[in-house]
């Protein structure tokens, strides 16, 4: 297990490092490739009517006018020790981890996004729980009524929950649950340890609008999982054995089901804690969904930049969770 979760770690390393790579080209490289030009890159950071003295110290700052492999080396090295700038008599630290500064707020990139990243952690932890508990237990007992009212009733409701979008039915639960009966009020986000009420009561909509969505699909994957599962001949034989319904149902059938919904949930969960961009817009939260909207329509590239390296860390972590995960669910994994 412990070889196994070594290999694992040391894939998770090397496909970060390709996505950096891969990033930093497509926002590095590419406009290069299009015809912008250093000048046209380093006017960004300045504003408007810079002198040709500015440009040139910012590209030196920068490291603008480097080729393209020492601006990635030196943009690694800012990740992991930081960067120091020096602009005339004056210098300036970008902490770790180090993505730049913003083209039109001229603030680090990382504090930014890390004051919207707790309402984001919030938002996709609340909603994560909800929804693997309802959509499992939903799956769950719909394969153990087939053909049942339930069963219909339930995979209708899953059907819909897959087929609407998430800016109808947000919009639909405010409309319905904030102004046309007050129940949940619109305010702004909460800290949890200044107010858990509060904080509860601010993400309890969105959780159930964005659960409603996901849960849905994982109870469509857990009923088919589990009839191709409890048809299998170790069922019956555990059952022959005379063993109680749960333990067949839950220790033999279930565990065998999980596969296809750990793999699914890995990625949900990792691209939710990258920015529930949808989410968060229709809801009004300042996450980090918001933030990467904001800084699209700003043209702030450090800034997307930046939310695009942390949605792919969240990703690949999560990914790296849901193979060790696989190990302990299915021993095969580990001897494979």
């Amino acid at each position: 297990m412990f070889s196994y979760i070594i290999r694992r770690l040391i894939s998770a390393v090397i496909l970060l490092l390709i996505v950096s790579a891969v990033t930093f080209g497509i926002f590095f490289l590419l406009p290069k490739l299009a015809g912008q030009s250093t000048d046209q890159l380093a006017q960004q950071y300045i504003g408007k009517a810079p002198t040709a003295a500015d440009i040139a110290a910012v590209k030196k700052n920068l490291g603008l006018d480097k080729p393209v492999y020492e601006q990635y080396w030196d943009f690694l090295k800012g990740i992991f020790v930081g960067v120091d700038y020096k602009f005339g008599p004056e210098a300036a630290k970008c902490h770790v981890p180090c993505f730049g500064y913003s083209f039109k707020t001229h603030i680090e990139v990382w504090p930014e996004i890390q004051s919207r990243l707790p309402v984001t952690l919030s938002l996709a932890a609340g909603a994560a729980v909800l929804w693997v508990v309802s959509g499992v237990a939903t799956g769950v007992l719909s394969a153990l009524r087939p053909g049942s009212f339930f069963d219909r009733a339930a995979m209708g409701v899953a059907l819909a929950g897959v087929s609407l979008p998430m800016f109808f039915t947000g919009a639909l639960a405010l409309a319905l649950f904030t102004y046309q009966w007050p129940i949940f009020e619109r305010s702004d986000y909460v800290p949890l340890l200044d107010n858990p009420f509060l904080w509860a009561r601010t993400l309890v909509l969105p959780w159930v609008t964005l659960a409603f969505l996901y849960s849905a699909l994982y109870a469509r994957l857990t009923r088919a999982g589990m009839l191709e599962t409890l048809a299998e001949d170790f069922i019956r034989t555990a059952r022959a054995k005379g063993l109680q319904e749960r333990k067949v149902v839950v220790r033999h059938g279930l565990r065998a089901a999980l596969t296809p919904i750990i793999t699914v949930f890995g990625m949900d969960l990792g691209l939710l804690l990258g920015g529930a961009l949808i989410t968060e817009q229709v809801f009004s939260l300042k996450g980090v969904g918001a933030f990467a909207v904001e800084a699209i329509n700003a043209n702030d590239l450090p800034n997307i930049l930046g939310v695009t390296l942390l949605a792919a860390f969240f990703i690949v972590i999560c990914n790296l969770v849901v193979d060790v995960l696989y190990a302990a669910v299915d021993p095969r994994v580990r001897l494979s």
